[in-house]
């Protein structure tokens, strides 16, 4: 199943690529793995746990280096959200100016890297399949980006190649930081053997891999790449990266970075908290100041990076959870947020909230749509942002002292200002774009017709996991938990 998963969106590039018709091919690809998804969440026994639909074939025995698959339940529900996604962006792909099989190869390129990444239980193949993702996403922005898209292709390709190879120094450090009779790739065997590792490199470890992982997640201060890259980026690649491939650094902090150093992430603890502050105050103050649609979305994205983090920093099952839900829940509210952006660029060729307003009145489907994308974001109830954020802060205010006001308890107080600037941005976004008086020339607009699907979609599974988010926390929990008593 899970070799099909990758193989899918893979042949059917190169299908593209040889002469299959793109956008049909893409599509039926991207149902597929959908399906193939479901059928694999529906197999999946989340009583017994563990990592299971294993597949595994030797390269380097010697070496410890497997093609090595499998899935537990935080893996499932990241699949779910790349096969969600990825249907969604090629649903809302608009008419593609010049080498269109190049355009939907590359899209489902990256959705191939996500996918690999997140069944990959082999450090090696779990680092390349993220890279895998990255090339196509370079030249989707750079080729059929809009704005000042060669000088974002180059910035994040900088920025991401950095995070990348530091990421990789980390990752080469922890399979050297074992006794060299113990050295595997295989991320079971590590999180088995975690105690094995070096004491005097574990924090010089995990400090890599924090900066790694947190460059490609956009953690603060080196978020800068991500919101011009989204603001340059096609509609369907902004909806990949920031819905789905951004996740894979909260991803590999989730599954290699606290089982295996536990201790050295406490550690670092109060660091991490100063950072996402940054993240969620600082950024979020810059959103507000934002002037274009894009703009605004792309640092609204980079703040609510600072609540995963922060339910990564709680330490316990119930902040760690909420951060796993909140990265499903983040990835498809962001989507339908930048799939809707879109669709206003393609009808009126600008997002700059001052030549726009007013737009619900010809487009009352885009505009309740973005509504309720909107509000998912804010985290209003209902949502499934709204069920993660409340574990999130509730973990982490937990996970404080006896005494008043603890570090992560400040921290955590802190972070709730972020939900009345979420708010405040969203509110005014909304506002500027679909309220207020119209401009003539925006009257004799079209709605949105077959391109309801997708948002409905996206938008259908946000409510889903927000009425009963108890679904997703029976599959993530027995995963959350294991990684929590990893030593």
């Amino acid at each position: 199943m899970l070799v099909l998963l990758i193989l899918v969106p893979i042949l059917a590039a190169a299908a593209i690529l040889l002469g299959a018709p793109a956008r049909q091919m893409a599509s039926s690809a991207a149902s597929l793995n959908l399906l193939l998804t479901l059928l694999a969440l529906a197999g999946y026994h989340s009583t017994q746990g563990g990592y299971q639909e294993t597949f595994r074939f030797p390269i380097l025995p010697e070496w410890g280096l497997n093609f090595f698959l499998g899935v537990d339940g935080l893996s499932l529900v990241m699949l779910l959200l790349t096969a969600i996604v990825t249907l969604a962006a090629i649903w809302v792909a608009p008419p593609v100016q010049g080498n269109e099989p190049a355009y939907f190869a590359c899209l489902l390129f990256i959705s191939a890297g996500a996918t690999g990444a997140f069944a990959s239980l082999d450090l090696f193949f779990f680092y390349a399949f993220h890279e895998l993702a990255l090339l196509p996403t370079f030249l989707l922005i750079g080729i059929w980006g809009s704005g000042d898209r060669q000088a974002a292709a180059w910035k994040i390709t900088v920025y991401l190649a950095v995070g990348s190879f530091i990421l990789l120094l980390g990752l080469l450090g922890l399979y050297l930081s074992f006794p060299v009779d113990h050295r595997t790739f295989d991320i079971t065997v590590l999180q088995q053997q975690a105690s094995l590792i070096n004491p005097g490199s574990r924090n010089a470890i995990y400090l890599t891999l924090l900066l790694g992982f947190g460059i490609l997640i956009s953690l603060f201060p080196f978020h800068t790449w991500a919101p011009a890259a989204y603001a340059s980026a096609p509609a369907p690649a902004a909806m990949l990266h920031a819905g789905v491939l951004k996740k894979f650094g909260l991803y590999g902090l989730l599954r290699v970075a606290l089982p295996l150093l536990p201790d050295s992430a406490r550690h670092y603890a109060g660091l991490l908290l100063v950072l996402l502050i940054g993240n969620i105050i600082y950024v979020g103050l810059a959103t507000i100041g934002q002037k274009r649609l894009d703009l605004m979305l792309g640092y609204s994205s980079v703040m609510h990076m600072g609540y995963i983090f922060l339910g990564l920093a709680s330490f316990n099952i119930i902040g760690t959870t909420g951060a796993a839900l909140l990265m499903f829940a983040h990835g498809l509210s962001i989507a339908a947020l930048f799939a809707i952006a879109g669709q206003v660029r393609e009808r009126t060729g600008t997002l700059a909230f001052a030549e726009l307003g007013g737009l619900a009145k010809p487009m009352p489907v885009l505009g309740f749509a973005f509504g309720l994308a909107a509000f998912a974001a804010i985290g209003l109830p209902g949502f499934a942002n709204f069920a993660s954020e409340i574990l999130v802060f509730f973990g982490a205010f937990q996970n404080g002292t006896a005494t008043p006001f603890s570090q992560i308890q400040i921290a955590t107080t802190l972070a709730l200002w972020g939900v009345v600037i979420s708010a405040v941005y969203m509110l005014r976004g909304y506002r500027a774009v679909f309220q207020g008086e119209i401009q003539e020339r925006w009257t004799g607009l079209k709605d949105i017709t077959t391109l309801r699907w997708p948002l409905i979609l996206l938008l259908a599974v946000l409510l889903l996991a927000g009425f009963f988010p108890q679904i997703f926390v029976h599959l993530l929990r027995p995963a959350i938990a294991q990684f929590l008593a990893a030593k």
